[in-house]
């Protein structure tokens, strides 16, 4: 049975009703850790030289950004939006989407992590266990469940098939 005009209306509005864009949460802890950087200072606990901390550090935000850009040009050629304050319209299941169910946030946790790395700042590397559990539960959950909704059965089998992260 098919919805009627005014479900489909209310189905089309709705969002997965995320607690802050992700970008300006990863922008936030970064700032955070960056700042406690400076008012207390710990001893970075990976040894090296600082030419392999940024080449690591450099290497993982090329792969991060890599990944995101696939995840959002997947988005953009299926016509679905990026942002999750605006309704989906198709779920995206194939390219690097057949890989991993979060590739934008996977590759913007490598970059985080690199920038953390690179900046050899150990409040950054600190801060990403409650960076993830906030994306895992104010983010992700949110949009899965929103997806489960939106998509039913097809995001069911979609969920099954491909890992959350990797």
């Amino acid at each position: 049975m098919g919805m009627d005009t005014d479900e489909q209306q209310a189905n089309d509005a709705e969002t997965a009703g995320v607690i802050a864009r992700p970008p300006f949460l990863f922008l936030a802890a970064l700032v955070l850790g960056l700042v406690w950087d400076r008012l207390l200072p710990l001893p970075f606990p990976v040894p090296g030289a600082d030419l392999v901390h940024w080449l690591i550090g450099g290497a993982l935000i090329l792969v991060g950004l890599a990944l995101a850009v696939a995840g959002i040009r997947n988005f953009s050629r299926a016509g679905t939006p990026v942002q999750g304050y605006k309704p989906t319209r198709a779920l995206v299941t194939a390219g690097i989407h057949g890989w991993t169910r979060n590739p934008i946030y996977l590759g913007m946790f490598l970059i985080y992590g690199g920038i953390g790395l690179a900046a050899q700042s150990p409040w950054v590397l600190m801060i990403t266990v409650p960076l993830a559990i906030t994306i895992s539960y104010g983010v992700v959950a949110r949009e899965e469940a929103y997806l489960e909704r939106r998509f039913s059965d097809d995001y069911r089998n979609y969920r099954n098939r491909v890992r959350r992260w990797l």
